[in-house]
C-alpha cells in the first residue's frame, strides 16, 4: 500500500487537532466571547506536568506551588494512570507540542529536508536521552525547593500560549522553542524523545515497579535513622528511569499494546516507516513493548494487511475486533481527561496547611472565610499566614487558591470566629472619580450594609460598578462590622435610593472595557443588606486627604563619630540646616503604576548625600505630588538631574547593586520651596 493510499488515523487526528483548536479557541478569548465567560483562560489550567510537580511538592513539603490546584493534580494523576495501565496516551494524542512535531515530520518532504536518525541504543541516542532526565531533575528540584513552577520558565507551549508574557525566562523559552522547531525538522519527535521532561516522567512511570523499590528503600533508610534529603530520592528516581530506558528499553507491565501478527505481515516495512518514534515495528513479533511507544496507532493505520492491531491479547486482535480496538487509546484518553474534569471540583488540596504554637491539650476550632481574591498563589498564602501568626489565639491556616478561601484554626478560649473575621478584613477605600475642589466644597456620605466583601479588592470592584453607573459617586470606603459598613461619597445633589444600591451591589459580573476593544468580565458575589437612614457631609479637603494613600521614605547615612562611623537618621543630621522640598505635581501620581515605582526612585536617590526623604503627598493645591526633601550639598538642579537619568542605581543587597532603566519619566521640572517644619 503506497503512502498516498494509506488509511487515515482518524482517532489520533481528531484528538490532536481537536485539542489544538480547543486551546486556540480558549486562549485567544473566543470562548469567553461565545460563552460570556467571566474567567480568563489559564494556559496551564489542565497541565499534567504542573500537576505532577504540584503533587510531588505537596507530598514533600505539604504545600502546593504557585496557583496549582486540584485541576492540575487530577490531570497529572490521569496521565500517570494512563501510562501505568495503557501507555503514554497524553504524548500520543493530546500534547500540542507533539502535534507540532508531527506536523514537521510531514513538512520534511516538501522542504527537501533529510531525516537524521540517531541509532536507538547508540552513544548519541543514549547521551541525548540523558538531557530530558537532567531537565526532569532540575524542574522538580527547583519547583519543590521554591514552590514555583520552574517548567513555566522554558515550556514552549506556555511561552506561545501566553504570547511570551507569562512567567518565562526569555532565553530559555526561545531556546526550547528553537529545539522544537529546528530539531523537529531533522529528527522525528526530537523534543519528545530527547528534551521533554514530561516525556522523561512518563517513561519513568512505565518502570513503576523499580521506582517503587527506590522509594521504599528511601523510606526504609529514613526509618532506620539515615536521613537523606528529598533531592537524593529525586535524583535516584531520575537515574533509575534513565538507566531502564537506555538499558532495558522495553516496558511489559501495561495492559494495552500494539501487537504485530507475523502470519499476516507481508514485509512492506510501512509500520516502521510511519512510527513517529522510529520504533522498528517491522522486525518485531508480538507485543510492541518499546518504552517510546505511545499507542498512537500510526503503525496500525499504515499496515495494508492488518498485521498490526491494538489489543489486550498477546496474539493481537482479530480482524473484526481490530476495527474497534484501534479506537481504544483515543477513547481511554478522553475518558481519563473527562474523569479528571469531573472530579477536580470534588476536592481541593490546600496550597498551604500550617500550624504553629498549638497549646497542649487545647481543642482548636475552625472558621472558613471565602471570597478572598488576594489569596491566589503560594506567595500570597504565605503572606496571609504571616498576618495570622500575629493574631492572638490563631494557631493554624489552610489556604485554597482555587476557591480563594481560607480555613483558620483558633483557640476558642482566646478568640472568636467574629474577631478573626475582623482581623482578616482589611479596611480600604477606592476613589471612583476625583472631585474638583473648585466646584464642590463638600460631599454627601451615604451608608450601605453588604455581605461577602472581606477581600480588599472587593471594594475596588464595587467602586468600578459605581463608576460605570454614570452617577456622581466619587468614592467608597469600608469599615468592619457585621454586616459590612460601606460609606459612599456622592455629590450633594445626587439622589440615590435603596433599590438602586441593591441592584448595583447584587450584580454578579463586573464588565470593564479593555484597551483596544472588548470587555473583561470579572465574577463578583456581593450581597446587599440594607441602606442606613440619614446622611452626613464632609468637606472636600478632608475627603481628599482621607482617600489619599501617601508614600514616605526617609534615609539614614554613615557619619564619623570619633574614630568610627555610625548610622544616623538624616532628619537628625540636617535638623539645624536649611531644608527644601523639590516638588513635581501630577494628578496621575495616584495611579498604582506610579506608586509601585516610588520605592525604586527613593532607593536611587538615597545614595546622594543631602537627600533626606522622598514622599508622595497632596500639595497645597490638593494635587498628588512627588516631593524630595533635601539640604546642602544637594541642590534642586541636581535632584532634577538624578530623577531624569535614563538609568537608576538600585541597591537590592549590600553586594547586589544594579543599573536599571528608570521606572518613571518626568517631562517638566518641578518647583522648589523651603521645607516647613511641623
Amino acid at each position: 500500500m503506497s503512502q498516498s493510499k494509506r488509511r487515515k488515523n482518524w482517532p489520533r487526528i481528531v484528538l490532536q487537532w481537536g485539542t489544538l483548536l480547543a486551546l486556540v479557541f480558549f486562549l485567544s478569548g473566543l470562548a469567553a466571547r461565545v460563552f460570556h465567560s467571566t474567567e480568563p483562560a489559564d494556559p496551564e489550567a489542565l497541565c499534567p506536568m504542573g500537576g505532577l510537580e504540584a503533587l510531588s511538592t505537596y507530598i514533600m513539603r505539604g504545600s502546593l506551588p504557585c496557583t496549582m490546584s486540584s485541576a492540575q493534580i487530577l490531570m497529572g494523576l490521569a496521565l500517570a494512570l494512563a501510562v501505568v495501565l495503557f501507555s503514554k496516551l497524553f504524548c500520543g494524542y493530546i500534547c500540542p507540542v507533539g502535534t507540532v512535531e508531527d506536523l514537521f515530520i510531514k513538512l520534511r518532504k516538501p522542504l527537501g529536508i533529510k531525516t537524521v536518525s540517531p541509532k536507538r541504543g547508540g552513544v548519541a541516542d543514549s547521551l541525548l536521552r540523558l538531557v530530558k532526565y537532567g531537565l526532569l531533575f532540575v524542574v522538580f528540584y527547583m519547583t519543590m525547593g521554591a514552590s514555583e513552577l520552574f517548567c513555566k520558565k522554558f515550556d514552549p507551549y506556555y511561552a506561545v500560549a501566553t504570547g511570551f508574557k507569562g512567567e518565562i525566562v526569555l532565553w530559555m523559552a526561545l531556546a526550547s522553542l528553537t529545539l522544537v522547531l529546528a530539531g523537529g525538522l531533522f529528527i522525528k519527535r526530537f523534543w519528545c524523545k530527547y528534551i521533554c521532561p514530561l516525556g522523561a516522567a512518563s517513561n519513568t512511570l512505565k518502570f513503576y515497579l523499580p521506582i517503587l523499590g527506590v522509594i521504599a528503600l528511601w523510606w526504609i533508610l529514613s526509618a532506620l535513622g539515615i536521613r537523606l534529603h528529598w533531592a537524593v530520592l529525586l535524583g535516584a528516581i531520575c537515574l533509575t528511569g534513565y538507566l531502564f530506558e537506555i538499558l532495558r528499553k522495553e516496558s511489559s507491565l501495561q495492559t494495552l499494546y500494539a501487537v504485530k501478527n507475523d502470519s499476516k505481515c507481508i514485509g512492506c516495512g510501512l509500520c516502521s516507516k510511519h512510527c513517529p518514534y522510529e520504533i522498528d515495528v517491522a522486525s518485531r513479533s508480538g507485543r510492541i513493548t518499546s518504552v517510546d511507544c505511545t499507542l498512537c496507532g500510526e503503525c496500525v493505520s499504515s499496515c495494508p494487511s492488518d498485521a498490526v492491531s491494538i489489543s489486550f491479547r498477546k496474539g493481537g486482535a482479530s480482524k473484526e475486533a481490530s476495527r474497534w480496538t484501534k479506537y481504544l487509546p483515543a477513547l481511554f484518553s478522553v475518558i481519563l481527561i473527562t474523569l479528571g474534569l469531573i472530579f477536580r471540583s470534588e476536592f481541593e488540596l490546600p496550597t498551604i496547611d500550617e500550624r504553629w504554637d498549638v497549646p497542649e491539650g487545647v481543642k482548636l476550632e475552625t472558621v472558613k472565610i471565602e471570597n478572598l481574591k488576594s489569596v491566589k498563589c503560594y506567595g500570597s498564602s504565605m503572606a496571609f499566614k504571616a498576618r495570622m501568626e500575629k493574631v492572638r489565639g490563631v494557631h493554624g491556616v489552610r489556604t485554597y487558591v482555587g476557591s480563594h478561601s481560607v480555613v483558620i484554626s483558633y483557640d476558642p478560649a482566646k478568640t472568636t470566629a467574629e474577631k478573626i473575621q475582623e482581623e482578616v478584613f482589611v479596611p480600604s477605600h477606592f476613589r471612583v472619580w476625583s472631585p474638583d475642589p473648585e466646584k464642590l466644597s463638600r460631599l454627601k456620605i451615604l451608608t450601605i450594609r453588604t455581605e461577602k466583601m472581606y477581600d480588599k479588592l472587593d471594594l475596588n470592584y464595587l467602586g468600578l460598578q459605581f463608576r460605570q453607573s454614570g452617577k456622581s459617586i466619587f468614592g467608597v470606603e469600608s469599615e468592619y462590622n457585621c454586616p459590612l459598613i460601606v460609606h459612599v461619597y456622592v455629590s450633594p445633589d445626587e439622589d440615590l435610593s435603596e433599590e438602586w444600591f441593591r441592584e448595583m451591589v447584587n450584580k454578579k459580573v463586573l464588565q470593564m472595557p479593555v484597551h483596544g476593544g472588548g470587555v473583561k468580565e470579572t465574577p463578583v458575589d456581593f450581597e446587599f443588606v440594607r441602606m442606613e437612614k440619614g446622611e452626613s457631609f464632609i468637606d472636600i479637603d478632608t475627603y481628599l486627604h482621607r482617600m489619599f494613600d501617601p508614600f514616605s521614605a526617609e534615609f539614614n547615612g554613615r557619619y564619623p563619630s570619633g574614630d568610627t562611623t555610625v548610622v544616623r537618621k538624616r532628619t537628625e543630621v540636617y535638623a539645624s540646616e536649611p531644608q527644601f522640598i523639590y516638588e513635581i505635581a501630577d494628578q496621575n501620581y495616584e495611579k498604582p503604576i506610579i506608586k509601585r515605582a516610588l520605592p525604586f526612585l527613593s532607593n536611587h536617590l538615597s545614595k546622594e548625600e543631602g537627600v533626606i526623604g522622598v514622599y508622595l503627598a497632596l500639595n497645597k493645591e490638593l494635587k498628588p505630588s512627588i516631593q524630595v526633601r533635601f539640604a546642602a550639598p544637594m541642590t534642586a538642579e541636581r535632584v532634577w538631574e538624578l530623577m531624569t537619568l535614563d538609568k537608576w542605581t538600585i541597591t537590592y543587597k549590600a553586594d547586589d547593586v544594579r543599573e536599571e532603566d528608570a521606572r518613571l519619566k518626568f517631562k517638566s521640572p518641578g518647583i522648589c520651596y523651603p521645607y516647613e517644619k511641623e
